[in-house]
């Protein structure tokens, strides 16, 4: 199945389990989002990609502009391995990764998750790209994708088990929006993806095809 027709049924499985009054409060929280202007501020094709030097999740430092040296970039910005949507995407991509490889990019995935968590992950699923841990979104912050959660939600959160603290080494309640942006070697941006809505995933295909089209 394609990574939207996977949403659709992950979506549809959790929104059987969820109580009404929780479903309502989530789709509070994500209207709420789309609503408070964020996407003004986001990163804008055109725009070059602010630099980097990041942890990947074996503790290497991943930098931008030498990872441009060998060509295009796709960074996908990922909420973190308690998230399903974000499992799906991070498997769907490992899919393509053979075509991110013809294309002549390197796929890298950024997340607020602790390093550990990333190697982890990395080991458990066996994923061939590199996950880079952005602890605190300082990086994501300059991207404009970080928002707070608001209380409502950090307690369903925590009703159903996923304490964000402690998950990624902080105390605070915030997370990025996913995004999936294609930077040429020159360091602009070429083609976003972004959405307030967490479970709006682009298909890893259709990134492959902006990259051959526009690189």
């Amino acid at each position: 199945m394609s990574l939207h027709e996977n949403i659709a049924s992950l979506k549809s499985q959790i929104e059987q389990k969820l109580p009404a009054s929780t479903r309502a409060i989530m789709d509070q929280a994500t209207a709420n989002l789309k609503s408070s202007g964020i996407m003004d501020g986001v990163v804008k094709v055109g725009e070059a990609l602010p630099s980097f030097t990041l942890p990947n999740q074996d503790g290497m430092p991943v930098n931008l502009e030498r990872i441009l040296v060998d060509g295009p970039l796709v960074v996908s910005v990922f909420r973190g391995a308690w998230c399903p949507y974000c499992m799906l995407e991070l498997e769907a991509l490992e899919k393509e990764a053979q075509g991110f490889r013809d294309a002549g990019a390197t796929l890298l995935i950024i997340s607020p998750q602790s390093q550990a968590a990333s190697a982890k992950m990395k080991a458990d699923k066996g994923f061939s790209f590199d996950i880079l841990s952005d602890l605190g979104n300082l990086y994501t912050q300059r991207l404009g994708l970080v928002f707070s959660l608001p209380d409502d939600l950090r307690k369903v959160y925590s009703g159903i088990g996923i304490d964000l603290p402690a998950f990624n080494g902080t105390d605070a309640w915030q997370l990025p929006m996913p995004a999936r942006l294609v930077v040429g070697k020159d360091g602009l941006v070429r083609d976003t993806n972004i959405n307030a809505d967490y479970t709006s995933r682009p298909e890893p295909s259709e990134t492959v095809r902006i990259l051959k089209s526009a690189l």
